[in-house]
């Protein structure tokens, strides 16, 4: 006959002998270190600052473009008060944003584009082009910049757009530049080609303020650093699945669970011990690895407690599930990547924003991966975070059941 024990002693007990047991393990131990040292030193080594400047390279230097094409304007008999119109272009070249540096030949531009040549910026605000094989030195203080994309004018492009002659403009791009802004700058150069022409664009843009949508972060663009802060911590909480998991599977396969459901601990105790173990242990490791990148604020650490708390529960729930459907390691491996791989894509979606498909945003991850990010980066504010905190809840309700009555089944066919 079962003694009465009070269930909170009984599920403390369970805890204390997982916590052994978990320490027993070096394995575990080692992976738990090696994946918050990991994760801590890649947040810090990813770059902390975002380059909103695009580097563009042109021959021949503006100066010498705009000169001579008003040359030979004026010997086309093109009335004067037209040339002035020309200095507005070289207004467009100095925008916030674009960094113009101008060389002498094509061939220059070549090697300038491909990073044979060298290009520093001294603090006065000129550029250097340095041979790396050559005896020149760097001037002190200076920084090196890459332009990775560069166009060549020919030297009457201004009368040639003029007069709708139709010039050529080579565009040289790195082979790291992205498509968009090589088609971005191919765009630029026929929007000046329509305007010298005096042409209008064949289609209607209305004004820039009536086409941004959602906050305008010009000038203040979110970091990689800072993007991967709120992701640390999520695959920190997915990591630590496998090890939970693999502690279940284990009681499972060598009827551990069998032995103490023969003593005073019944079902309940053992699933509740297993959550809180689980939570805690995921939790645990969390806390710490935002700690350590400087995540908490005096404002948001009790939302993001509440968020951490429900990831936990989440991974918790599927590592129970996992476990205890696995019959050995392989299996209990095999299962563990199907429901984790699926997991993780929303991780990227938040990382690489883009399009993201409407089935990415129903996952059980997905509301605890925007919430870390929107609480970590946008400072979002418990009204924000109901609704989504909400749909992790449920989900984790689920897969507990799901847990729960496969463990069940698991224990009753032992």
């Amino acid at each position: 006959m079962k003694k009465s024990i009070p269930g909170n002693r009984i599920i403390l007990f369970i805890i204390k002998k997982d916590l052994l047991v978990y320490s027993r393990n070096m394995i575990y131990i080692f992976l738990t270190l090696l994946g918050l040292a990991f994760f801590v030193a890649i947040y810090w080594l990813v770059p902390d600052r975002v380059d909103e400047e695009i580097t563009l390279a042109i021959t021949p230097p503006l100066a010498t473009l705009l000169s001579e094409g008003k040359q030979a304007l004026r010997e086309q008999g093109v009335p004067e008060q037209f040339l002035e119109e020309l200095d507005e272009v070289e207004a467009a070249f100095e925008e916030e944003g674009l960094v113009l540096v101008e060389v002498e030949s094509e061939a220059l531009l070549k090697q300038v584009v491909s990073g044979e040549m060298e290009v520093y910026k001294t603090d006065q605000g000129q550029f250097i082009i340095h041979d790396p094989e050559g005896d020149q030195e760097i001037p002190a203080g200076a920084t090196r910049i890459s332009p990775g994309i560069g166009m060549s004018f020919p030297r009457n492009f201004f009368s040639e757009a003029v007069l709708q002659q139709n010039p050529r403009v080579t565009v040289y791009a790195d082979s790291a530049v992205p498509p968009e802004l090589r088609g971005a700058m191919e765009g630029y150069i026929r929007e000046m080609a329509y305007h010298l022409a005096g042409k209008d664009l064949p289609v209607e843009l209305p004004d820039e303020e009536t086409i941004i949508l959602g906050e305008d972060r010009m000038g203040d663009q979110i970091s990689m650093r800072s993007k991967m802060r709120p992701l640390i911590a999520f695959f920190i909480m997915m990591m630590e699945t496998f090890a939970l998991a693999s502690l279940i599977s284990n009681e499972v396969l060598q009827r551990t669970v069998t032995a103490l459901l023969v003593t005073p601990v019944n079902m309940r105790h053992f699933l509740m011990a297993k959550a809180l173990f689980g939570t805690a242990l995921i939790m645990g490791q969390a806390v710490i690895v935002l700690m350590l990148v400087g995540a908490f604020t005096i404002s948001n650490w009790p939302l993001l407690l509440v968020i951490l708390l429900l990831g936990s529960l989440l991974f918790t729930a599927v590592a129970m599930l996992v476990g205890a459907a696995g019959k050995d390691f392989i299996g209990q491996l095999m299962y563990s990547m199907l429901f984790l791989i699926p997991l993780m894509i929303p991780a990227f979606a938040v990382l690489f924003p883009g399009s993201v498909a409407t089935w990415v945003n129903l996952l059980p991850s997905y509301p605890i991966v925007r919430l870390l990010y929107d609480v970590t980066i946008h400072g979002a504010l418990w009204s924000d975070a109901v609704n989504p905190m909400l749909y992790a809840a449920l989900w984790t309700l689920v897969i507990f059941g799901a847990g729960l009555l496969v463990l069940k089944r698991k224990v009753a066919a032992l």
